[in-house]
């Protein structure tokens, strides 16, 4: 008989017991999860906050009762494994409840702890109004907090998923708020000019986005003590009404009523390191392709550990669901018997802000440019389905690929319909090995009410294949605003557009319907640079000055983004 011991009960380790008591009837399994609930869905927290979900036990997918009817699995919450003896095949685990220990044996051993949330050692951080939120006890003590101080003003520090899902938890409770992000942008899996439209949805809503701004110091000032433990709180930090006083480093000062902390996750590596686990360069558990650590006997999955990134093959850190859960199952395998092998993580993801989606798949050029990749890119902005038929939206699309082979590197969405079915589809095509040329001849559902004949995704193909060709030379966004001498700016919009969606200081108007006629009026002896809305027109303007001599570039992704990239 297999004797198997899991620690930690969310998705990693939730998945290996199911999945190994499925292939086993005598195989022992034991979870540990030092809280009080195994299986629930961490990534719903914010919208039971918000109100979305309505239902908190909708939270709670298996308890220790259920787990144990259906999968004969021991689960036992409140349980901390607290020290591994390697050499005796032993774990030394603490009741939380009374304090006690005992020891179990075991043949193989699961790590599956997870990450927590980063606090920095911010002066005055630790005050009953600051909140961060990784668990179903810190949903419940946001909401009791949200419930007993009725905040009109909230503040979240992060523009990262949860950040940006408990920004909109919040204003859709009707509580002004205010999302301090020190990087540039929200929403770092994609690139800039991408995380744009998001910042418009953003600031279109009413909050106070603030970028390039990091939190100083916070300054806790008590109104009134309330002594309720409800939430599960100990004495020492029970919710007392008041308002926080934020130092931002640019100098500004801020009241807010409740402060939520989301600036990213640490690896939970405490446990292994005292085990004397190999850890990885990023600071995870270091893991081989099998998902085992430096002990054979022992395997680490999900947000705690280190896994190859399927693009590059080198080691990364992707604290998210879907990978956890293919991990956990994949060494249930393993650990009885089978030989699979983890194939890396694309880090594919999607958010919901406001009325929009972003999402993501493979590298995105911050990444690529650290690694030290050459690449180039692609923009379209079309239609999520036929533009005739009602209801379409525009969906602003990414592909990063090698422009020698057309190796997809990434792909990045955004839009309000239809971003998530592109970047899966993108997720499938990387991992299948195809290039840009092959996702040209990509047949997609074709109806009005559901897409085009030529799809979002054909339409960059076709875009990056010109280019691998030598068919288009391209310019991108942020080139234009740094034009020589020998570079004339073109723009082939019709008059009234520039009217009314804005234009670039300096560039000659000449509308593509009448370029034919009035291609005199451009100089032979320098390159015209040429943008249009969106890159079509000025794909026909390009191809018409090229074929009677002109040497020309397009703006790629036109003005729509280069005007989103400043936003």
């Amino acid at each position: 008989m297999t004797k198997i011991l899991i620690v930690g009960g969310v998705a990693g380790g939730a998945s290996a017991a199911a999945r190994a008591r499925r292939l086993s009837e005598d195989a022992k399994i034991i979870m540990f999860e030092r809280g009080p609930f195994v299986s629930f869905a961490n990534c719903g927290l914010p919208y039971h906050i918000g109100g979305d979900i309505q239902e908190r036990s909708k939270l709670l997918l298996q308890t220790p009762e259920s787990f144990l009817a259906r999968f004969n699995v021991d689960v036992r919450v409140m349980n901390e494994v607290v020290s591994i003896e390697r050499s005796s095949k032993t774990v030394t685990v603490r009741n939380l409840i009374d304090n006690s220990e005992y020891t179990e044996s075991y043949d193989f051993l699961l790590l599956s702890p997870g990450a927590g949330p980063l606090v920095p050692p911010i002066p005055g951080i630790d005050n009953p109004l600051t909140h961060s939120l990784r668990n179903i006890p810190d949903m419940d003590r946001i909401i009791h907090t949200i419930q007993i101080n009725k905040p009109e003003h909230a503040t979240v520090v992060g523009g990262g998923f949860i950040g940006l899902e408990m920004m909109e938890a919040f204003h859709q409770l009707g509580i002004k708020t205010t999302l301090i992000e020190m990087s540039d942008q929200v929403m770092t899996p994609v690139d800039r000019e991408m995380a744009g439209f998001a910042h418009a949805e953003i600031k279109q809503k009413g909050i106070d986005l603030k970028l390039g701004v990091a939190l100083e110091a916070v300054e806790y000032v008590a109104n009134e003590h309330i002594a309720s433990l409800e939430s599960g709180e100990d004495s020492a930090h029970q919710h007392i009404e008041g308002e926080l006083n934020l130092t931002l480093n640019n100098g500004e000062t801020l009241t807010t009523d409740i402060l939520i902390m989301a600036i990213g996750v640490r690896p939970e590596t405490k446990l292994a390191q005292e085990a004397g686990l190999q850890i990885g360069e990023l600071g995870g558990i270091y893991t081989n392709e099998m998902m085992q650590t430096s002990d054979p006997s022992i395997y680490a999955v999900g947000d705690a550990v280190e896994e190859k990134d399927f693009v590059t093959g080198s080691q990364t850190l992707v604290p998210l669901a879907g990978p956890a859960n293919r991990q956990g199952r994949m060494v249930a395998d393993n650990m009885l018997g089978r030989q699979e092998t983890y194939q890396g993580t694309q880090g594919t993801a999607i958010c919901k802000i406001f009325d929009l989606a972003v999402a993501s798949t493979g590298k995105n050029e911050k990444q690529l440019k650290r690694e030290g990749i050459d690449y180039e890119k692609v923009y379209v902005h079309t239609a999520s389905h036929a533009s005739y038929y009602p209801g379409a939206e525009i969906v602003s699309f990414k592909i990063l690929f090698d422009p020698h082979n057309g190796k997809i590197f990434g792909a990045q969405a955004v839009g309000k319909d239809g971003v998530d079915k592109r970047i899966d589809v993108m997720a499938v095509a990387q991992r299948a090995g195809m290039t840009v040329e092959q996702l040209q001849h990509l047949e997609l559902t074709y109806a009005p009410p559901y897409g085009s004949a030529k799809d979002v995704i054909n339409q960059a193909a076709f875009v990056a294949t010109n280019i691998i060709l030598g068919d288009s030379t391209p310019i991108h966004y942020d080139q234009i605003d740094s034009l020589s001498d020998n570079q004339v700016l073109l723009d082939v919009r019709n008059p009234a557009e520039l009217e009314n969606v804005g234009f670039i200081e300096g560039a000659i108007n000449i509308p593509v319907d009448q370029l034919r006629q009035r291609i005199a009026e451009l100089p032979k002896d320098k390159e015209i640079v040429i943008y249009c809305q969106v890159g079509l027109r000025g794909n026909v303007a390009y191809r018409q000055l090229v074929n009677n001599g002109y040497k020309a570039r397009n703006l790629i992704g036109g003005y729509r983004t280069y005007k989103f990239a400043q936003a």
